[in-house]
C-alpha cells in the first residue's frame, strides 16, 4: 500500500492536550436539517480516537459558500446536534460569528479531558479563504492560540490553502505542537494514491460530467497512468466533435477541440485505449424540471445526431462497450456521471456503469462530487471499495497535484 509519510493521530499522545481538528462538515442542508450526514460519519473515527485518549477536542469546519456574510442558514448548530447524537456525549457549540472570540476562548478554557467543542463556520470570519497576507494569517494564529496540536481530517478541503487548513500549522509548529492528519485523510490518500501511483492492472479510469475544462489535466495525467480511459457525460461531445462528427445542440467547448484531438493522439502514441461514445440518447431540449420523466428521447449513432437534438446520455451500444471494459479491470477510478442522471429517463448510462462497478471484484474508487451522489442515489454505495468525500480534492489528486492540507502536516 502507498502509505502517506505524514504524522497521523496515532503518532502522538493527545492525553490532556487541546487538539484542533479541521473536519469537513460541509453537509447538504434542507430546511435547516442535514439531508446527508456522510461527511459527519466519516469524521467520527478520528474524533472518537482523540476522545478515547483523553484529549480536549476542538472541531472546526466551513459550511456552504457564505456569499452574503454570516447567517443562521449556514451556522454549524445542526452539525453540533448531530455530533452530540452520534458521539453519545454533549458537544458544546460556540455560536460566535467571529469564530475565535471570547466565547470560544472561554469554552476551551473550561474543557475537561475527553470534552468536545465545535467552533462556528470558519467562513463566517470572512478571511478564511483569502490569501494569508490579507488577515487569513491573523485568523490562523487565533485558531492556533486555542490549541496545542492540530489534526487535518478535512479531505474535501485539503486542496485549498486556507487559514484553517494549512496556514494554522505554522503557528502550532512555532509553539512545539504536532501537525498531523486524521484517519479519513489517511484512507483517502491510501486509496487514491494507490490507484494512481501503484494500481493493480488493468487500471480503468472513467471520466464524465459536463465540462472538459474541469478535467483537462486529469485526462492528460490519467492517460499516462491507466490502461483504458473511458469518457462519458457532456464532456464527451467535445471529443466526438474533435473526431469530425456533428453533435447537434449537444454541449461543446469549442476552445478545447484541439486539446481533445491532442489527447486522442496521445492515447494512440502511448498505446492506451481511449473509449468514446458510439451512440447517444438524445432529446430536443434540456429537461425542465430536471427530473421531468415525460421527456421524449431518441437513440442515434454518435455520427448521426440530428442538428436540432442534444446528446443527454450514453446509448445502449456504448453502455455495453463501457461495462465490458469495467468487467476486466482490477482497479477502477470513476469521476463524473455519464449523462443527466438526475432524470430517470437519462440515468441509464450512469446506472449501468455503477452496476458494472458494483459487480466487479476490482478495487472501485468513486471520486466524490456528482459520481458519489449518483452511486448513493442509485443504491450502489455499499458495493464500492471507497467513495471519496472530496470532489475537487480528489480531482486535483488525480491530476497529480500536491494538496496543501497534506503537505502542511509534519513528516513522520
Amino acid at each position: 500500500m502507498a502509505e502517506l509519510n505524514k504524522k497521523s493521530v496515532d503518532d502522538f499522545d493527545a492525553k490532556g492536550r487541546r487538539v484542533l481538528v479541521r473536519c469537513d462538515f460541509n453537509v447538504p442542508m434542507k430546511d435547516g436539517k442535514i439531508s446527508d450526514d456522510t461527511r459527519i460519519v466519516a469524521a467520527l473515527p478520528t474524533i472518537k480516537k482523540l476522545i478515547g485518549e483523553g484529549a480536549k477536542v476542538i472541531l472546526c469546519s466551513h459550511l456552504g459558500k457564505v456569499k452574503n456574510g454570516p447567517n443562521e442558514g449556514e451556522s454549524l448548530a445542526a452539525v453540533g446536534k448531530a455530533l452530540s447524537d452520534k458521539l453519545g456525549q454533549d458537544v458544546k457549540f460556540v455560536a460566535d460569528y467571529h469564530v475565535t472570540g471570547d466565547e470560544a476562548t472561554k469554552a476551551v478554557s473550561e474543557m475537561k479531558d475527553g470534552d468536545v467543542v465545535l467552533l462556528q463556520n470558519t467562513r463566517f470570519r470572512g478571511k478564511e479563504e483569502t490569501k494569508p497576507q490579507e488577515a487569513g494569517e491573523q485568523f490562523a494564529k487565533e485558531l492556533a492560540d486555542l490549541a496545542d496540536d492540530y489534526v487535518c481530517d478535512a479531505f474535501g478541503s485539503a486542496h485549498r490553502a486556507h487559514a484553517s487548513v494549512s496556514v494554522v500549522t505554522k503557528y502550532i509548529r512555532e509553539k512545539g505542537g504536532n501537525c498531523a492528519v486524521g484517519y479519513l485523510m489517511q484512507k483517502e490518500i491510501r486509496f487514491l494514491g494507490n490507484a494512481v501511483e501503484n494500481p493493480v492492472r488493468p487500471f480503468v479510469a472513467i471520466l464524465g460530467g459536463a465540462k472538459v475544462a474541469d478535467k483537462l489535466n486529469v485526462i492528460s495525467n490519467l492517460l499516462e497512468k491507466c490502461d483504458t480511459l473511458i469518457i462519458g457525460g457532456g464532456m464527451a461531445y467535445t471529443f466526438v466533435k474533435a473526431q469530425g462528427n456533428e453533435i447537434g445542440t449537444s454541449l461543446c467547448d469549442e476552445s478545447k477541440l484541439d486539446y481533445c484531438k491532442e489527447m486522442i493522439e496521445k492515447a494512440e502514441k502511448l498505446g492506451k485505449k481511449l473509449l468514446l461514445p458510439v451512440d447517444a440518447v438524445t432529446t430536443d431540449h434540456f429537461p425542465d424540471p430536471i427530473d421531468d420523466a415525460e421527456i421524449g428521447t431518441q437513440i442515434v449513432d454518435i455520427d448521426k445526431i440530428p442538428a436540432d437534438r442534444m446528446g443527454m446520455d450514453i446509448g445502449p451500444k456504448t453502455i455495453e462497450m463501457y461495462t465490458e471494459a469495467v468487467k476486466t479491470a482490477k482497479t477502477v477510478v470513476w469521476n463524473g456521471p455519464m449523462g443527466v442522471f438526475e432524470n430517470p429517463v437519462l440515468a441509464k448510462g450512469t446506472k449501468a456503469v455503477a452496476a458494472a462497478l458494483a459487480e466487479t471484484d476490482a478495487t472501485t474508487i468513486i471520486g466524490g462530487g456528482d459520481s458519489a451522489s449518483a452511486v448513493k442515489h442509485l443504491g450502489y454505495a455499499d458495493k464500492m471499495s471507497h467513495i471519496s468525500t472530496g470532489g475537487g480534492a480528489s480531482l486535483e489528486f488525480l491530476e497529480g497535484k500536491a494538496l496543501p492540507g497534506v503537505v502542511s502536516a509534519d513528516d513522520k
